[in-house]
């Protein structure tokens, strides 16, 4: 598989992909148009800030099934486009968190201390520190937009050097603010006044888009100090610039343009501006929010990781997919049984059909994280049914193309388990053939029931399923059929049904074996006396 890299990422992170078997292709320093051009043939795609994952860029796309941003933001990707395409879309929401809030609080002492302006005079020859006289930041009070993580790290430090903190967040509970011993503003203009710095910590939505504009910046105090290391587009520029001009902000630190510029043009070669780079007291950086050793290493590790798990089809979290509370640790092991039940059933069963419920017992009922094992079991049935480019973006749309019906249940009844998986098939001719399992432990995935016959088995990558009669004899001769072809058997399982007196008992075996079985051998397992049917299940990757 082909991985295409647009922005600089820790060269260690490059080469785990490449020790992995990835085809890896830098391309860095080109312009939109030309990655949106260049982007077929790749599998996946890692981004930082600069490029933009837009439509134009998927519909160019031939085989994309993954993008990464190498960061916390998710604006320069077009996260609805991606889902309907089927692309997985990832990022490291907290890679780079402390890079970014000390950034913020680095500009805040920047600008209360004229520390840039005071450099820049002193390597012109200028010494007179009297032009460069600041002001404190202990007893001042400084305002916080946006109390998630970035936020709250900074609202810590900033507590930290005596400064007094409020903050404005809609959606945290009071429980936050008042573990971060901050103030909370029910409202932006509630803040705004009675603040010496403002530093914003928002993503860019369409509600904090210009959330900072000329009418914000003169609801402020005179000389208030702004610090945006988080978005551009929060502030308005043109407002600040003029705010600026005219002494209504004493100075502010900016390190995010609306329209960024390209971060790996020489100074020569740069044709970018901007109306803050002309702005008085403004201080500007270029974008260097997760610009440290550490950040640089873990964002890079971070997104290399999650696309090496998208492109093996395993579960990683994405941003495009359900969201659920709880470690994603804990939910895998029920998705992974949830996907092999799905592909099962067209493995051992050719009757097609038209609807599927799957009902969740016991502790999994309570769970917010049954959507996802629920689309887990779509692309298992749906990659039995040949469909190779499924994922858990577009197995809800893929499954709907079928006209095959899901319906997912919970009930905290149950009995023997502390979870169980009720899967039923209902096959076009009316029948209803069910699949259930559980789990225990991280790693043991267990059918406790299939097609009616009531079993114990813990799964492995390659099962053999049979049907037989339910006599004396069978298991010897399955047992050397393989063993005349050195297949060795892992684990043996049967299940009985008919035990009531009935002249045509039947039972169901599960064989775990260690290698493949091929048609010739299945063929053999048939013909045994007392085979009634064998499917081979192939469950791994």
């Amino acid at each position: 598989m082909k991985i295409l890299i647009t922005e600089s990422i820790a060269e260690e992170s490059v080469q785990y992909l490449r020790d992995r078997g990835y085809e890896v292709e830098e391309y860095l320093g080109h312009s939109q148009e030309e990655i949106e051009q260049y982007i077929k043939g790749f599998d996946a795609i890692i981004v930082r800030s600069a490029t933009k994952i837009n439509e134009t860029l998927l519909n160019n796309a031939d085989c994309l099934k993954a993008v990464g941003r190498a960061g916390t933001g998710i604006d320069n990707i077009d996260v609805k486009a991606c889902t309907e395409h089927g692309v997985i879309a990832l990022n490291t929401p907290t890679a780079n968190n402390m890079a970014a809030g000390e950034l913020a609080v680095g500009h805040a002492f920047s600008i209360f201390r004229n520390l840039c302006a005071a450099n820049e005079g002193v390597h012109n020859g200028d010494f007179r520190r009297g032009n460069w006289v600041g002001i404190e930041l202990e007893g001042k009070t400084a305002g916080v937009i946006g109390l998630g993580r970035i936020g709250s790290i900074v609202s810590r430090k900033l507590k930290g050097v005596g400064m007094n903190v409020v903050a404005y967040d809609p959606y945290v509970p009071q429980e936050k603010f008042d573990k971060l011993g901050v103030t909370r503003c029910k409202t932006l203009d509630e803040l705004l006044p009675i603040c010496d710095l403002i530093t914003l910590h928002t993503p860019k939505t369409k509600e904090t888009y210009g959330i900072i504009s000329k009418e914000q910046l003169y609801k402020c105090k005179r000389g208030v100090r702004i610090v945006n290391a988080a978005r551009g587009g929060l502030v308005n520029e043109q407002d600040l610039a003029d705010a600026l001009a005219d002494g209504q902000v004493a100075a502010a630190a900016i390190d995010v343009f609306d329209k960024e510029p390209s971060y790996n043009k020489a100074p020569g070669e740069q044709e970018y501006d901007n109306v803050l780079l002309h702005a008085p007291h403004c201080y500007i950086t270029p974008h260097l929010g997760a610009s440290t050793v550490e950040a640089t290493a873990k964002v890079g590790q971070g997104i290399v990781e999650l696309i090496d798990g998208a492109l093996k089809g395993e579960l990683v979290a994405a941003i495009n997919m359900p969201q659920f509370s709880g470690s994603i640790e804990d939910i895998k092991p029920y998705c992974s049984l949830a996907e092999k039940i799905g592909r099962m059933y067209f493995q051992a069963e050719a009757t097609p059909i038209t609807k599927v419920e799957v009902r969740y017992r016991g502790e999994l009922a309570e769970s917010s994280g049954t959507g996802i094992i629920t689309l887990s079991l779509m692309m298992g049935l749906l990659k039995g049914m040949g469909n190779d480019h499924v994922s858990y973006v577009n197995a809800q749309e893929c499954m709907a193309e079928t006209g095959i019906e899901v319906v997912e249940t919970k009930t905290e009844s149950i009995q023997k388990y502390n979870n169980l998986i009720n899967v039923k098939f209902v096959t076009e001719d009316g029948r209803e053939l069910k699949i259930n399992g559980t789990v225990f432990g991280p790693d043991t995935e267990v059918i406790v029931s299939f097609f009616g016959y009531e079993m114990n088995c813990p799964l492995s990558d390659t099962v053999l399923a049979l049907k037989n009669n339910d006599v004396p004899g069978v298991i010897g001769r399955i047992a050397t059929v393989l063993g005349s072809h050195n297949i060795n058997i892992a684990s043996m399982h049967w299940g009985r049904k008919n035990q009531d007196g009935s002249d045509n008992p039947h039972a169901q075996a599960f064989v775990a074996i260690d290698q493949p079985v091929s048609k010739e051998i299945i063929d053999e397992l048939s013909k045994a006396e007392g085979v009634l049917k064998v499917s081979l299940l192939e469950l791994g990757e």
